[in-house]
């Protein structure tokens, strides 16, 4: 399973399922496919964050739960919520057993220059879980280079961990090698840089690595780490 620079790919995986119909068991096939996988975390919906912990705490044993991170999205997917309801959705995840939060920025903010509105909307989730590692979603298809520059900068400020490609979700696209690597170029090795959308075969798994991606998001993992490609849309 290693990638194109030496690295266990399927430890930068976080094994994802963010479709509104998931079940609770298909989110307990997800983790039982990402322990066996060996991925790095799986990220689910909010709501489903108890389920998750619950498969992890059922299916690990006590020794290796700790080697498998719960991830949860918020704000997801268009980022148009208000911050206060961010910071407890994110907050209620943390509690629910999340180790990780995807948060989705102030898109329409950063179309016209607001960068202090998406700054202070991420620090409002910063601030809420001030123990957890925090991921910023730019939405990176539907903005221009100047822009993620600008959007990561903030994202840095505010105190995230990561910046994020994509939702998966957006009509505009998911990951690319470009923005991967401005991404990567903005944040240096200060902040993580997570690929996602559209990431379907090793291939393109191996070149957001080689971009300078750190973590990767797949709903198609095992197609990925196996050679061919899957259908998923994140």
């Amino acid at each position: 399973m290693n990638g194109p620079v030496g690295i266990d790919l399927a430890k930068t995986i976080d094994h994802t399922l963010l479709k509104p119909e998931a079940t609770a068991a298909e989110i307990e096939a997800l983790v039982a496919e990402a322990i066996e996988l060996g991925a790095f975390a799986v990220c689910v919906s909010p709501s489903k964050v108890r389920y998750a912990v619950a498969a992890r705490d059922r299916l690990a044993p006590g020794a290796d739960r700790a080697g498998l991170r719960i991830a949860a999205v918020c704000g997801f997917p268009s980022g148009a919520h208000r911050s206060e309801v961010k910071a407890l959705e994110a907050r209620l995840a943390v509690d629910d057993g999340a180790d990780e939060v995807d948060m989705v920025i102030k898109i329409a903010a950063a179309l016209v220059g607001r960068l202090d509105v998406v700054e202070e909307d991420i620090r409002a989730v910063r601030d809420a879980i001030p123990d957890a590692l925090l991921k910023v979603i730019i939405e990176s298809a539907v903005l221009d280079d100047a822009q993620v520059v600008a959007v990561c900068q903030a994202a840095e400020r505010a105190g995230a961990d990561f910046v994020k490609t994509s939702t998966g979700f957006h009509p505009a696209g998911g990951a690319t090698e470009h923005a991967v690597a401005l991404m990567r170029a903005t944040v240096g090795d200060r902040l993580g840089v997570k690929a996602s959308g559209g990431i379907r075969d090793r291939a393109t798994a191996e070149a957001m690595i080689a971009a300078g991606a750190s973590r990767l998001g797949l709903s198609a993992a095992r197609a990925v780490l196996e050679g061919g490609s899957g259908s998923a849309a994140y």
